[in-house]
């Protein structure tokens, strides 16, 4: 039998089963002991249905497993502790967290020819919402020029839409006087003689692939280990963590197309990555507050607002990673509110792709310690307090004079970047 009917079953059927089983009362006593500190595997699909069911069931030591495969659902760890040595883990094996939902064509009205509406789409919206829509039209992410944390068009009139466009018109006659609800209507606009059952249109309906939270008491989530799973297509963060979690740690995990960051902390999170893409959210990773962090072997690409915005009075680290930056705002790293933020940064190469950009930026109110770091394409305005130790920026070496190697350019590469994205490495 395996670990779960040994451990789970005693724990869930206890008083039943080891009176039926063992005779001898403290018998029955320490077999119960036995199985309810023995780790488990909870087999989503077998032992429980959901992943709700089986963050709730999971117990120190325990390892949630999912099938490679897509999920529509999100993984919530609201208040959830395994023991240090013994953590909680769950285990994606692959498998995708997938936000978005197909639109019901029955529930949209087609109010001119090619313009369709719905009202209420989404029954919980606020601007900050509004601010990270999408929708994913022919499996491509129509963001109609928006993006949160950077400049975003505003949103068109019904009227002059065209075909393949979307826009939302508020209706403040319905808004409550306090509180940020907002309610409005979606309009999508549809080539000349297609309907919504000829398209194929998806909406992010969920929030985040994984979050981490306090739970209704207000406790923290502290001992997780969060891997090989990929979180896409929602409308905030891939991985959104929040409260004061303790020794938590992410392995090869990536946040794809997400209406915000593809990982951000909160608060006082702290939290380590080992093996991280973000590819084609608004941020790449955006950490604020007091939180402490520390990512390793991660890879970029493709951003809408920032790459890599830390923020506040944190302290932050990232180590052996490739940024191809082609953001409104690639780098920022910024104290707030008398804050100072701070970041260690050891063998990264950030790469500028696109035309046009903003510097990367260290304000005053931040100190930067970079190592073995190469910029390229990027200028840079740091005003904070940079250490600089054999770094090459814009092909210059730095602290200047003193001749450096900069980041291990080749063989990061090699190791991760994913091979679509090695040719734009090629070009000067």
């Amino acid at each position: 039998m395996t670990a779960i009917l040994n451990a789970n079953f005693v724990r869930q059927q206890i008083g039943m089963k080891a009176s039926m089983t063992l005779r001898t009362p403290l018998l029955a006593v320490f077999a119960l002991c036995a199985a309810s500190s023995r780790a488990a595997d909870i087999r989503v699909g077998a032992e429980v249905k959901t992943i709700a069911a089986a963050i709730k069931m999971a117990q120190p030591g325990d390892t949630i497993h999912l099938e490679p495969k897509v999920y529509r659902d999100y993984a919530g760890f609201y208040g959830k502790k395994g023991e240090a040595g013994k953590p909680i883990t769950l285990d994606g094996h692959g498998a995708t967290l997938e936000g978005s939902e197909p639109l019901d064509a029955a529930q949209w009205k087609e109010v001119s020819p090619g313009l369709f509406a719905h009202e209420n789409l989404i029954a919980k919206n606020d601007d900050a919402i509004m601010g990270r829509w999408f929708f994913l039209w022919d499996g491509k992410m129509n963001l109609m020029g928006r993006t949160s944390k950077g400049r975003s068009a505003p949103f068109k009139k019904a009227e002059d839409l065209q075909p393949g466009e979307w826009t939302f018109v508020k209706d403040a006659s319905r808004e409550p006087p306090l509180g940020k609800q907002i309610y409005g209507t979606f309009f999508l606009k549809l080539a000349e003689g297609k309907t919504l059952a000829d398209v194929k249109i998806f909406a992010p309906m969920r929030s985040a692939g994984v979050q981490l939270s306090v739970d209704n008491a207000n406790r923290d989530n502290a001992h997780l280990v969060i891997r090989n799973l990929t979180a896409t297509h929602v409308y905030n963060d891939g991985f959104n963590i929040h409260g004061d979690c303790r020794d938590v740690v992410f392995e090869n995990i990536r946040a794809i197309e997400c209406g915000d960051d593809g990982i951000s902390a909160h608060e006082s999170a702290e939290y380590r990555v080992d093996g991280f893409v973000s590819i084609g959210n608004s941020t790449g990773i955006t950490d604020t507050v007091a939180a402490h962090t520390s990512y390793n072997r991660v890879f970029i690409a493709d951003c809408h607002g920032f790459d890599l915005f830390f923020l506040d009075n944190g302290r932050y680290r990232l180590t052996n990673a490739v940024v191809l930056s082609s953001s409104q705002n690639p780098f920022m790293l910024a104290g707030r509110d008398d804050k100072r933020a701070e970041l260690d940064l050891e063998n990264v190469l950030i790469r500028r792709v696109a035309e046009k950009s903003s510097p990367a930026q260290v304000a005053k109110t931040a100190t930067l310690r970079a190592k073995k770091l190469t910029v390229e394409n990027l200028p840079v305005d740091w005003r904070g307090e940079v250490k600089l130790e054999n770094c090459i920026i814009n092909g210059q070496p730095a602290p200047e004079g003193v001749p450096a190697t900069g980041a291990d350019r080749a063989q990061l590469i090699r190791d991760l970047v994913p091979a679509e994205y090695r040719n734009q490495f090629s070009q000067p």
